[in-house]
């Protein structure tokens, strides 16, 4: 299943890593045979968060493969875990804008949540399922999606801080999904809803939790909510007091310089904007590079403002090929 698309999907993108995961959606691989697969699973949840998008698309295909061979046993656990494998396929596919190929992954791991019968690992697969849809201009679909994931997560009764956590995370992605359809109310709203519930939440959620997100994280969310409502002041604001060291991830590290430039963008500030594009590429390459999006906004830079500070030194380590 060799598509045109997928190769065209991103610029930085490894167009050869992208095509054998392709094939291993069209053709599930045989079991590698590669050791217990939830230390895998986590060693590739691992390069996710570190940024390193060529290595994990690597990896996936054994991933499903040994994924799919466990599921066979029919076990609860099994199926959920291959639900997992299928959802971090399809975060990863996002990051780099193959949205075709994420649409199939995020499908798949939500077939398989239900099949476990996992609430978590459906909580996570609707997620993901809702990202793509709302990168497909598919919004009021993402917004029943979400609405109704974090209604079941909800009536789980939040009685753990696992299922906190997933909660404020379904809040987080709801308020942003809301914000990119125009619903400001409802976008705010989620967004204090979603502190309320992360004030229940450890500042640094325990290793190997399938929502890793706290306090701090809800706030950068809000930089995104006001950044896609139009309001470049509010979403600076609302980062303002928002330090790297406060995220346990090179990608929410990154994430942070990445949305706080997309503020700075839209208020026309090109020295801010680079800045917070070198501190998030110091933090995780991967996620300047391999993200369409914020490429474009480096390209654009070099284009409107090369004399700019910073702006030379971004673009060589963003496009330089010997990176």
């Amino acid at each position: 299943m060799r598509r045109r698309t997928l190769l065209a999907a991103t610029a930085a993108g490894p167009a050869a890593l992208l095509m054998g995961l392709d094939e291993a959606l069209a053709d599930t691989p045989a079991p590698t045979g590669g050791g217990p697969l939830d230390a895998r699973l986590a060693t590739a949840r691992e390069l996710y968060d570190k940024g390193a998008h060529g290595r994990l698309l690597a990896v996936l295909p054994g991933l499903i493969g040994d994924g799919h061979a466990a599921a066979s046993s029919r076990r609860e656990l099994d199926q959920a875990r291959l639900s997992s494998v299928y959802s971090l396929a399809a975060a990863v596919l996002v990051k780099v804008g193959s949205y075709e190929q994420a649409r199939l992954t995020a499908d798949r791991a939500r077939t398989w949540a239900e099949v476990s019968g996992s609430p978590l690992a459906s909580a996570a697969a609707v997620r993901e399922l809702a990202i793509v849809l709302r990168h497909q201009d598919r919004n009021e679909e993402a917004q029943r999606l979400m609405t109704a994931a974090a209604a079941r997560v909800e009536a789980t009764g939040l009685r753990t801080e696992a299922s906190t956590s997933a909660y404020a995370q379904m809040l987080c992605t709801l308020a942003y999904t809301a914000a990119r359809g125009g619903r400001r109310t409802e976008a705010l709203a989620m967004t204090e809803e979603a502190r309320r519930a992360a004030r229940r939440l450890p500042a640094s959620a325990p290793a190997g939790r399938l929502f890793p997100i706290a306090p701090a994280a809800v706030d950068l969310y809000a930089v995104g909510v006001h950044w896609a409502l139009g309001d470049a002041g509010a979403a600076l604001e609302a980062g303002k007091d928002l330090r790297p060291a406060q995220f346990t991830t090179a990608e929410r590290k990154a994430r942070l310089g990445t949305d706080m430039a997309r503020a700075w963008w839209a208020w026309q500030r090109p020295a801010q904007t680079a800045q917070a594009l070198l501190s998030a590429y110091r933090a995780s390459p991967g996620e300047v590079r391999d993200r369409p999006t914020i490429r474009s906004i480096v390209t654009e830079l070099a284009e409107r403002h090369p004399r700019t500070a910073g702006v030379r030194e971004l673009h060589t380590a963003v496009f330089s090929p010997s990176r």
